[in-house]
């Protein structure tokens, strides 16, 4: 397993050993002591999954306030993402500065997002399922977002969303948003 800094305090870059033959592939998709090996303690409580039908679906940008903040662990099993994570820790020397990454089921790479980033992908493949493992229960009254398209954060997204839900078109920008992470060394 090789893991990497992600040019964001804390976000890594999770490529696993892949071993390939004539019958396919064989991964370890979660090794819990090998990410601990990496300094990545995240105990992981939840799994997610969802399926994206069309290109340019738009998930996030989401988090979850303390004390339910959410690690996730994030990799894709089929298509082809464009992940995003954002710093959102209160005094942080990357405060609203923000990171890409192309994750996808042919490159097995995966995403450490520690807690105080905002998280969102856009899909750039039909049918594209995402995987991630959260280390807090979901909990709807520490649920929230911000505007994937805040021009201040000017994330340059490689195809335009053209679906999202109701509720990530409402999320305000940055600036206005409910946060409550302070940056700590």
């Amino acid at each position: 397993m090789k893991v990497s800094d992600a040019g964001l305090p804390g976000v890594k870059v999770i490529e696993p050993g892949v071993f390939q033959d004539a019958r396919g592939f064989f991964m370890e998709s979660y090794n819990r002591e090998a990410l601990l090996r990496h300094g990545i303690a995240a105990a992981f409580v939840q799994d997610n999954h969802s399926l994206s039908a069309v290109p340019g679906t738009l998930r996030g940008l989401h988090y979850q306030l303390e004390p339910q903040a959410q690690t996730k662990l994030v990799r894709v099993t089929a298509g082809r993402v464009f992940d995003v994570v954002v710093d959102i820790r209160r005094g942080s020397p990357a405060f609203g500065r923000w990171a890409g990454f192309e994750l996808s089921a042919d490159n097995k790479k995966q995403l450490l997002v520690p807690q105080g980033f905002a998280h969102g992908f856009v899909t750039l493949e039909p049918d594209t399922e995402v995987l991630y493992k959260v280390d807090a229960y979901y909990s709807q009254p520490h649920d929230r977002g911000i505007a994937w398209d805040d021009p201040e954060l000017g994330i340059a997204w490689p195809l335009a969303p053209s679906v999202l839900s109701a509720k990530d078109a409402k999320h305000p920008p940055l600036r206005e948003a409910d946060i409550n992470f302070t940056y700590s060394r």
